[in-house]
């Protein structure tokens, strides 16, 4: 015990030299110093107290010798320290002003992959999502010759990103079809306007990514879509709607004719036959 006080002792003792060696830096008008000690604060992992004082500092710098290092090893700072949306902002300003600069490529890369970092779960609004895209497809086109690495990890993003974009719209097609038995009435238009909502929401969704993974998964509620509205359908509208559920029956099995729902989908075409010889 008699050890671990001092220990703690000492270790109080540096926090608090640390602090003050800071706070006269942030307070400097040297800036060549202060300049250095932001640089040594971003090396040792100190990446708030970089940012703190590159901010200060970026303005200055401007036009000088360390304008382009002081911008962009902000933006690093501030990606390192996970705020991400703010670094996207540095790294789109350091690429604006020095479009041809040391480090326009990388700049360009992680606006992409700060916007990324920031793109919430499916389920929520995908519009950083969507912006993350449109970043990382503007460095590929702005340098065709990157890296190998760095061109692969672009692609790499751009495949997760558009994931998400198809759970989002897997999610919203669920949802329309699983409201669709509870807003039914006698007439049912009501379950009928939430399986053709899920119909059209799953056709764009294949449309607008047609080599997704989850194409099945769009398929199937398609098919079963169809059926649902055909099932519930007024008489006037039955026999037509039979015969396009048991079409898209037989087109989702040529299509998937291993499927773990290729069972589902013949006990459906039993039924819509029945009804279309009735």
């Amino acid at each position: 015990m008699k050890k671990v006080i001092p220990f703690i002792l000492i270790s109080m003792l540096l926090c608090v030299s640390c602090a003050n060696e800071f706070n006269a830096m942030y307070k400097t008008d040297n800036y060549d110093q202060k300049y250095e000690y932001a640089k040594q604060c971003y090396l040792d992992g100190r990446y708030t107290r970089a940012t703190l004082l590159l901010q200060q500092l970026v303005t200055l710098m401007k036009g000088t010798d360390n304008g382009q290092e002081s911008l962009f090893m902000l933006a690093m700072a501030t990606y390192k320290g996970k705020d991400y949306e703010t670094a996207a902002e540095y790294f789109r300003k350091y690429y604006t002003s020095y479009p041809r600069g040391t480090y326009a490529e990388s700049a360009s890369y992680h606006i992409g992959q700060s916007l990324y970092e920031s793109t919430p779960e499916p389920r929520l609004d995908q519009t950083p999502t969507i912006a993350a895209i449109a970043a990382f497809q503007e460095y590929l086109d702005l340098f065709p010759d990157a890296s190998m690495q760095m061109k692969e990890n672009a692609h790499k993003r751009l495949f997760e990103l558009q994931d998400k974009l198809v759970q989002k719209e897997l999610n919203s097609a669920r949802l329309y079809y699983d409201l669709g038995s509870y807003f039914g009435n006698s007439s049912g238009e009501g379950s009928s306007s939430n399986y053709e909502a899920c119909i059209i929401t799953a056709q764009n969704a294949i449309k607008d990514f047609p080599y997704s993974a989850k194409r099945e998964d769009f398929a199937y509620l398609i098919m079963k879509s169809k059926f649902q509205l055909a099932t519930q359908s007024v008489e006037e509208k039955k026999l037509e709607r039979f015969r396009d559920a048991e079409d898209e029956c037989y087109g989702f099995l040529n299509e998937y004719p291993d499927s773990e729902f290729s069972k589902e989908a013949e006990k459906y075409i039993a039924v819509c036959k029945k009804h279309i010889k009735d």
